[in-house]
């Protein structure tokens, strides 16, 4: 029921496990209006920037079968 722990130099460490604190952790702050903005901004910059890139992207992406095919001349047998 009761596992047996080892026998540690310091006694503190082996008790810290245990220790509780009644003093409760100070709540976060809440960011300002004007950081609230930068990450918004910083947000639409790299969408922007993603979407950008693959409108940029797609025309050398996609294969355009209208054109013939060129051959060199030695293939021809020239």
């Amino acid at each position: 029921m009761f596992r047996r722990r080892e026998p540690v130099p310091f006694a503190f460490l082996a008790e810290a496990d245990r220790f509780r604190s009644n003093v409760t952790p100070p709540k976060p702050e809440r960011a300002s209006a004007g950081q609230i903005a930068a990450r918004w901004l910083l947000g639409l910059t790299i969408v922007a920037a993603l979407v950008g890139s693959l409108v940029l992207g797609m025309p050398a992406l996609s294969t355009n079968t209208s054109t013939p095919t060129q051959q060199s001349q030695a293939s021809q047998g020239h």
